[in-house]
């Protein structure tokens, strides 16, 4: 983070209760998240520390897509649409119902503190079309599989191991 591979992007805090982070990289291949927790949570922890224990850190992936950003703030909740008015500056988010209270949070605190870290008014909507059915086949394909060899002895493998070592060892 101190070498700027790490940024935060945005802060929504109810202190002493939850806090959500957006966070994103600079350097291609670094995860974001996982840089800001630090090996087995030493980073985050520490910060916990600070706040008390009691207060929740969420830490979200920043995106330059608002419809995703908005996703990423919403977290853990599974988001099926994104309707944005940038006019107004307000979205509506189309959730399964029964997703609905993971979205909004205990006391709207989940919704609350996305819609301060995006800066869009958040509207959560329970999507009421027709939930998704998975497709039958209608008929059966068979297909050959080759044929597998069978599987060896730890022994049996550990002796093919050494002698393809000896032979190509050399």
């Amino acid at each position: 983070m101190e070498s700027g591979a790490v940024e935060i992007k945005g802060i929504a805090r109810e202190g002493g209760v939850r806090t959500k982070i957006a966070v994103s990289s600079t350097v291609p291949g670094v995860d974001p998240v996982g840089t800001f927790v630090g090996g087995h949570g030493t980073r985050v922890n520490a910060v916990m520390s600070e706040t008390g224990d009691q207060e929740k850190i969420d830490i979200v992936v920043w995106n330059e897509d608002l419809a995703t950003y908005i996703i990423n703030a919403l977290s853990p909740t599974v988001v099926k649409k994104v309707i944005l008015n940038k006019a107004s500056q307000k979205a509506t988010v189309l959730v399964p119902e029964d997703q609905l209270s993971i979205a909004i949070g205990k006391g709207g605190q989940n919704v609350r503190l996305a819609s301060k870290l995006t800066g869009y008014e958040l509207d959560i909507e329970s999507d009421k079309s027709e939930p998704e059915k998975p497709e039958v086949e209608k008929e059966a394909t068979v297909v050959d599989l080759p044929k597998v060899p069978k599987l060896k002895k730890k022994e049996q493998l550990e002796s093919s191991l050494l002698e393809a070592i000896e032979e190509h060892g050399q």
